[in-house]
Order: C-alpha cells, then sequence, then structure tokens
C-alpha cells in the first residue's frame, strides 16, 4: 500500500475534466456564426463604392434558426471586426480605409513571407508541385490578362496555399483574419496596368525559390511581390477606398 503523501501527489496530478454539455442555442450561436463569417468571407465587398447591408431576418431564414442566435453571430463578428451595427440602419459589412488596407498588405506580406521560409523547409516535393499546376493553363495563347476572372482565382488560391504550405495553423489563423480585404484589393487591381502579367513573372519565381529550397529567396520574393500591391494601393486607389 501507497503511503499516504504520494497517494495525495498522484491525485494532484490526475485533475478530474469536467465538460458541460453544450445548450442547444450556444450550437445554434455557433453554427450561425461560422455560416455568416465564412459567407463574408467569400464576398466581394470592394467591388462596388456601396455598403453591404446584412439581413436579419433573411438571415434566420436561410439558416432556420431563431433570430437570437443570429444577432449573437452578428455580436461575435463586431468583436472581429468584420461587421458594424448602424443605429435604426441595419448591420453592415466593414470595409477597411485607404491606410487600413495598406497596413493589412504589409501584415500579409511579413506573414506570407514567412510561411513561404516554413514551405522549404517543411512542404514536400507533392505539394509544393501543386503551385505549379495553378498556372499551367496560362501560356503565350493564354495570357492572363485575356483571362482576368481565371487568374484572379488562380492568384489568390496562390497565396492562401503558400499559407498552408507552411503547415503552421497559426498563420492560417492569422491570415485569415485579413484575407477579405487584402483578397478584395488583390481581385480589384489585378486587372490593372498589366499587373497580372508581373504578377504571373513573380508568382512563377517564388515557386522557383520554393522547389530549390532557397529560403532566404523564397522569403524575400514572397515579401516584396506582396509589398508591391501595398505601394500599388498608395498610389492608385481612386474610387476604391477612403
Amino acid at each position: 500500500m501507497k503511503p499516504r503523501t504520494q497517494r495525495a501527489a498522484a491525485t494532484k496530478a490526475s485533475p478530474e475534466l469536467v465538460v458541460e454539455r453544450f445548450a442547444p442555442e450556444q450550437t445554434f450561436k455557433t453554427r450561425a456564426y461560422e455560416a455568416l463569417k465564412q459567407a463574408i468571407l467569400g464576398m466581394e465587398i470592394y467591388a462596388s463604392p456601396e455598403p453591404t447591408w446584412i439581413d436579419e431576418r433573411q438571415l434566420s431564414e436561410q439558416l432556420g434558426v431563431s433570430r437570437t442566435p443570429v444577432r449573437e453571430a452578428i455580436v461575435m463578428l463586431e468583436h472581429e471586426g468584420l461587421v458594424k451595427s448602424v443605429p435604426r440602419k441595419g448591420v453592415m459589412v466593414l470595409k477597411k480605409t485607404k491606410r487600413e488596407v495598406i497596413d493589412m498588405i504589409q501584415a500579409w506580406a511579413a506573414l506570407e513571407s514567412m510561411a513561404a521560409r516554413l514551405a522549404t523547409l517543411n512542404a514536400s516535393d507533392a505539394d509544393i508541385a501543386g503551385l505549379r499546376t495553378l498556372f499551367q493553363g496560362f501560356n503565350e495563347g493564354h495570357k492572363p490578362s485575356d483571362h482576368l476572372s481565371e487568374y484572379s482565382s488562380a492568384n489568390l488560391q496562390f497565396h492562401q496555399t503558400i499559407v498552408k504550405l507552411s503547415g503552421s495553423q497559426v498563420l492560417v489563423d492569422m491570415t485569415e483574419q485579413i484575407l477579405l480585404h487584402v483578397r478584395g484589393i488583390r481581385q480589384i487591381t489585378i486587372g490593372r496596368d498589366d499587373r497580372a502579367t508581373r504578377s504571373m513573372i513573380d508568382h512563377l519565381a517564388i515557386i522557383d525559390a520554393i522547389e530549390k529550397r532557397d529560403t532566404e529567396r523564397a522569403m524575400k520574393l514572397s515579401r516584396d511581390h506582396t509589398l508591391g500591391l501595398a505601394a500599388y494601393v498608395e498610389a492608385h486607389s481612386e474610387g476604391i477606398l477612403e
């Protein structure tokens, strides 16, 4: 039989895990929050200068829940800076100012640069090869500038894939918070001033560096590419941002 002191030590080292059952309204709130957040992240809020409004009643009907969990989900999204409640008007999806967007693009540049670094160290050859397949359909007879919608989708997927190739869930979560705004600006600017053609040249250089496991070069090319977008927004944001 163990001495009393040993039994006490064993008891202290094994605390009891107490888990409370989810209440139905909490489950509905979480589901409403996740569905609404994904819908907002999928929107092109910078495609029009007009504000985007959220209709609580319509949302509750679409989600098949009461308006209470929808309102609670909206409060959560407001805390994250995605929406804003406007008295006597409703709930508006938030757009960022020019300065805020530039700051977010610069933050993305830093995060994606680190993701490129980790990709050279951790990603498999097969996963890295997937980056090049995104642009296989674009060549002399199928230029990015002639197929902007297709190229814009490939462009966005490229940047998100690099973050995923890092293998860091922290980086994925951090970039998700600014994805809505950076993605929207990329979509608008990609068709201007032959940026699509130059973008693809940059992308292929980044892919080459990651394939060769050239960590420093991959980091620099990735960072400079996205900082180029920040500089472009700084100089050419008329009609897009305040």
